[in-house]
């Protein structure tokens, strides 16, 4: 008994030895790459393509960020990044939460057909409605404003179907009818009680939509007709030259940069998640 258990407690350690060992080279595989980042930011373009390629950092870091502010208005860029990004987000979790609870817990005719409706719109590409989006934008007014990136955003269909898949199992239907024998009417039902449940749902939502938004080109790049009222992504994709003469340098140190807003997000986001799941553990 004593060697078999012996064997059972070695193959258990062996195993153990070999998860983590992937979950290494599963970590190295996934910062790689924004390591390679940083050391392409620290080279001229003439190093980034020499052979073979350079793994530490070089010493044009400083320059190549004084190349970047001199092609392109890199804060004022970001500011209009962060504006869309933030206020779409802002709308988002308030609009997808409140339509979620709504779909979640509450009985109202055609209820089914509406969600059965919002789900075939979620399975539309976006590409789809660049057309029709930028003809009503256009007949209202909004073109070249940041108006035509933060209202068409303000909802979407994945975030309902998260929210609402999330409330089914956080919010016990107890509560609610708790709240209602307090004489608590639908918002405080929302604000009070909804909302501080799922928190770490709204994290992930606030996240995901931050970051969708932060990294959106194709529709800043249809919609802000005015150069000088472009969001970051479109401004990095300015620093591509012609006939081969991109300092690519200079390109990765922008894209870096632009790094740093997302990085802050989703390290905030993610304490979030996991302060919320360590208090629900607790209770």
């Amino acid at each position: 008994m004593a060697s078999l258990k012996g064997s059972r407690q070695q193959g258990s350690r062996q195993r153990g030895i070999a998860l983590h060992l992937v979950l290494i080279v599963g970590l190295l595989l996934s910062v790689f790459p924004f390591y390679w980042a940083v050391i392409m930011s620290t080279h001229s373009s003439t190093e980034i393509f020499s052979y073979p390629p350079k793994l530490l950092p070089g010493s044009h870091f400083a320059e190549n960020v004084r190349n970047l502010f001199d092609n392109i208005d890199f804060f004022g860029s970001m500011g209009n990044s962060l504006l869309v990004a933030g206020s779409v987000t802002v709308l988002v979790l308030f609009f997808d939460s409140l339509a979620a609870f709504v779909f979640a817990k509450f009985e109202f005719p055609g209820r089914r057909t509406l969600f059965a409706l919002m789900m075939a719109i979620f399975m539309v590409p976006a590409q789809m409605a660049a057309i029709p989006q930028f003809v009503i934008m256009a007949k209202i007014g909004w073109i070249g404003s940041m108006t035509a990136l933060v209202v068409p955003a303000a909802a979407n269909a994945f975030g309902i179907f998260w929210m609402r898949q999330y409330m089914k199992g956080a919010i016990h239907d107890e509560l609610l009818d708790a709240s209602r024998i307090d004489g608590a009417g639908f918002l405080r039902q929302y604000w009070h009680v909804a909302l501080p449940v799922v928190r770490p749902g709204l994290a992930f939502l606030g996240i995901f939509t931050f970051m969708g938004q932060w990294n959106d080109y194709a529709w800043p790049l249809i919609a802000l007709t005015n150069p000088d009222n472009v969001t970051l992504q479109v401004a990095l994709s300015q620093l591509n030259g012609t006939h081969g003469t991109t300092d690519y340098g200079m390109v990765m140190t922008g894209a870096l940069l632009a790094l740093v807003p997302l990085l802050i997000v989703f390290a905030v986001g993610a304490r979030q998640i996991i302060a919320d799941l360590g208090k629900g553990a607790i209770r």
